[in-house]
């Protein structure tokens, strides 16, 4: 991994830097609390997202950034031949490849995820071995004995061979498992071979059962042959016996419905006598009818004349009305021209009004909601401070006089109640103020009486405003309703004219009682009319229903003679009614014993099918039984196939194991010489890992705290130059948080000249330190300062003092301002 460019915007105190990186060995220079480990943990923080800053999202942004400004970090660097560019806020993260313009993922988790896997380390192994942050120099002094060795195998590729152990036992209790199941389900073979003999025996007995059913089958079938023809011939008789029975009863239904046909006909007849004689009379009175009808036709003229004329009465009154109101109404719209003048001024001081109160009331509100915002923010910078100093002082109480520094990291010491003592002041202040504050802003959460007051009269006024705006338009209607007004009295004039000419035209003389008494005369003519064309209708068919009645006649005649014809027969062709139940008595037995035996023999020929199928089942089962056995002979030799394998990788890891502690010492020894100028040249590791200086080949017991960090810093070094080992190339980046603090001048310079030493295996080394004196020993400087007034950090050239906090500074940077 070697890294590009990195850029910060509102991220922690970086308001806006950007700064290109280069191979060599870097160093950012800076005061405690400028913000140089920022740098560090806003690239971890584009690889891996929140799980690598400190604190929340929250906490993240600057703090004097706008509500709305975006928290943006863009890393960009290549990996294993290709350009990869991140760029991560708060609630989002993209990842580009190449150049490309669509990003390969676009989620927070998936961006994570995604370098996770390309860098085929977690956050945590990634600052234990490239990346060291501050005060994480002494990663295996932190780990137990067994979490050592297991964090050694996992950064240097042995945990693939645990993987590949795990999953050849995965697959050997897998075979365990299905061994076991096969033991617990295969069948006894005992068992099985009674099994395949009893199906035998029960086969032969059944199938001599089946013999013996058969042959009883076919004599019961031969005793029902010989009685069925004389079965056939007795039923064929006795159908046609119930044949002529229906037909006889046939007739009799034919000869009783002509009968019934014949009297209603006769019944018809006499009616239509009298129907003859009762129509003479009814024509007689009919003679009026026509007359009656041209009387009625004249009235029903007058009648719709006569109500015409009351609707035009009705009009010219409505007409009338109308006229008098639109009189009315031009007399009261003479005085619209002076209620509109009057009108308008009301408004206009209504108006001007309400705006010098929408404007006082904007003004208090708004002076309002500054306050409490002021209030609450204030509030919240007052609980993040209170909550700050109590962590400090939690951790320096438990921690004692040994706390370090948080300027030069050695033990307060003597100054440990001072710093204590001073941490409790400000803890009482903030929280002093804090009180303070979170009164305000109860205080301020209820809007002012001032405000609700205006707000009252405010609406108010509006609704005085609004009345008199309606009022207005009132009268403006009325105004526009007086050059109209003249025209509709001219209109109603007219019609009124027309409706009084048309009354004039109307006919007169309409009688209604005359008119009501004609109307019952002609409704009593026709219901005669109606009642005399029915009868002379009935009169009309009475030829024609004699001719039927002589029809009627002649066919129950002929019923009678074919009914007579069948009484004959049925009398002179009986069969005896005791030869037909004794013949079918006969058959009946047959049938039942075919039927029976039929039935056996089915039963029979089952019983013999279900033994095969038994038979069969059993065979299966034998043969099953077979290649059960197959199987499980099969499945135990790959169980111990897998046994030997898990032993292999037993002993390949612990080869390998054995093999990492001199290899790992060897390379740390070396290291360690350079720093020590040869003092200590030689590091050795326990069973445990346990790291053991040597001095004349003889462990020393104790170490200084200076020489423990130096033997952790060559231990981290030793670890990143096996990896790169152990993958065929350099992984170019190394970068080392305040690694110089317990170290003397003579010490300093050791490390430096061993980190440039490391250029083969590491192309960039960054140092982050607030040691001035290594300036000389570095490639090139970047100083980090934070700006008291404006709260945040500037970038500058170590050499030059050039800021680089914004793009457009970073336009001007010659090469030798890059990392």
């Amino acid at each position: 991994m070697r890294l590009k460019s990195l850029r910060l915007q509102n991220f922690r105190q970086h308001v806006d830097t950007r700064i290109k990186f280069e191979n060599g060995l870097t160093g950012i220079i800076g005061p405690n609390g400028a913000g140089k480990s920022t740098l560090l943990e806003a690239i971890a923080w584009a690889l891996y997202g929140n799980s690598a800053a400190r604190g929340t999202r929250d906490s993240i942004r600057f703090s004097r950034a706008a509500p709305r400004a975006s928290v943006r970090v863009e890393l960009e660097f290549e990996l294993a031949g290709h350009s990869y560019r991140i760029i991560r806020g708060i609630t989002t993260a993209e990842c580009f490849l190449d150049g490309g313009d669509e990003p390969i993922a676009n989620t927070i988790t998936g961006v994570s995820e995604l370098m996770q896997r390309r860098l085929g380390m977690t956050r945590t192994e990634f600052f234990h071995t490239y990346f060291t942050g501050q005060k994480e120099i002494d990663v295996m002094s932190t780990l137990g004995p067994a979490d050592r060795a297991r964090f050694l195998s996992r950064v240097l590729g042995y945990d693939r061979i645990s993987g590949a152990q795990e999953l050849v036992r995965d697959r050997r209790r897998a075979l365990q498992a299905e061994i076991n199941g096969l033991k617990q389900g295969i069948p006894d073979a005992d068992e099985v071979g009674r099994g395949v003999a009893d199906a035998a025996d029960r086969l032969a007995l059944t199938r001599k059962l089946e013999r013996k059913a058969e042959k009883t089958r076919i004599n019961s079938s031969t005793r029902l042959s010989e009685i069925a023809p004389r079965w056939i011939g007795a039923q064929a008789e006795r159908d046609r016996l119930q044949k002529l029975i229906a037909e006889i009863r046939v007739k009799d239904q034919e000869i009783q419905s002509a009968t019934r046909e014949i009297e209603r006909i006769e019944g018809e007849l006499r009616a239509m006598e009298a129907a003859r004689k009762e129509v003479v009379p009814l024509l007689k009175k009919l003679h009026r009818l026509p007359v009656a009808r041209e009387e009625l036709t004249l009235l029903e003229t007058l009648a719709a004349a006569d109500a015409r004329k009351q609707a035009l009465l009705e009009r010219e009154n409505a007409i009338a009305e109308e006229d008098a109101k639109l009189a009315d109404r031009a007399l009261r719209l003479e005085t619209a021209p002076a209620l509109e003048q009057e009108t308008l001024l009301v408004l206009q001081k209504g108006r001007t009004a309400m705006e010098l109160e929408e404007r006082d009331l904007d003004a208090q509100r708004t002076a309002w909601a500054r306050d409490r915002q002021e209030a609450e923010t204030r509030l919240e910078s007052l609980r993040v401070q209170y909550t700050d100093l109590a962590s400090q002082r939690k951790a320096l109480e438990g921690l004692g006089e040994e706390s370090p520094c948080p300027t030069c990291g050695r033990p307060l010491g003597a100054s440990f109640h001072s710093v204590v003592e001073l941490l409790s002041e400000q803890i009482e202040t903030a929280r002093a103020d804090g009180n303070y504050f979170r009164q305000r802003v109860e205080q301020l959460k209820t809007i002012p009486s001032a405000i609700s007051a205006l707000e009252d009269r405010r609406r108010a006024t509006h609704a005085a405003v609004t009345s008199i705006d309606t009022r207005l338009a009132r009268i403006q209607a009325g105004l526009a309703e007086r050059t109209t007004l003249a025209q509709g009295r001219a209109l109603v004039a007219v019609r009124l004219a027309e409706a009084r000419a048309a009354l004039a035209k109307l006919p007169t003389g309409y009688d209604a009682t005359q008119h009501k008494l004609l109307r019952e005369e002609v409704a009593k003519l026709s219901e005669i009319s109606t009642r005399a064309a029915r009868l002379e209708g009935i009169a009309e068919r009475e030829e024609d229903t004699r001719v039927k009645l002589a029809r009627l006649s002649e066919t129950r005649g002929l019923a009678h003679e074919k009914r007579d014809a069948f009484e004959q027969e049925r009398a002179s062709d009986a069969v005896g009614e005791m030869d037909f139940e004794a013949v079918r008595a006969q058959h009946e037995r047959a049938s039942t014993e075919a039927r029976r035996a039929e039935m056996e023999a089915i039963t029979a020929s089952s019983d013999s099918k279900r033994a095969e199928a038994q038979l069969a089942s059993a065979e299966a089962r034998r043969d099953e039984l077979t290649r059960l056995q197959t199987r499980l002979a099969q499945l135990e030799l790959d169980r111990r196939m897998h046994d030997e394998l898990d032993r292999a990788f037993t002993d390949l890891r612990t080869d390998l194991n054995f093999q990492l502690r001199p290899e790992l010492a060897e390379i740390a020894s070396g290291f360690l010489s350079s720093l020590t100028d040869g003092r200590y040249s030689q590091l050795e590791f326990d069973e445990e890992y346990n790291l053991l200086v040597l001095e004349d080949e003889v462990p020393k017991p104790v170490i200084s705290g200076g020489e423990e960090d130096l033997c952790n810093l060559v231990l981290r070094l030793a670890i990143s130059q096996m990896i790169a080992d152990r993958a065929g190339q350099a992984f170019s980046l190394l970068i080392l948080d305040e690694i110089f603090g317990s170290l003397d001048d003579t010490r300093r310079g050791n490390v430096v000249d061993l980190l440039r030493r490391l250029n083969d295996r590491f192309e960039q080394v960054i140092v982050i330190t607030h040691v001035e004196q290594i300036r000389e020993g570095m490639d090139r400087v970047l100083v980090v300062r934070f700006d008291e007034e404006k709260g945040s950090s500037r970038v500058t050239n170590g050499f030059d003092d050039h800021q680089v906090t914004s793009l457009s500074d970073l336009d001007l940077l010659t090469p030798e301002l890059s990392l």
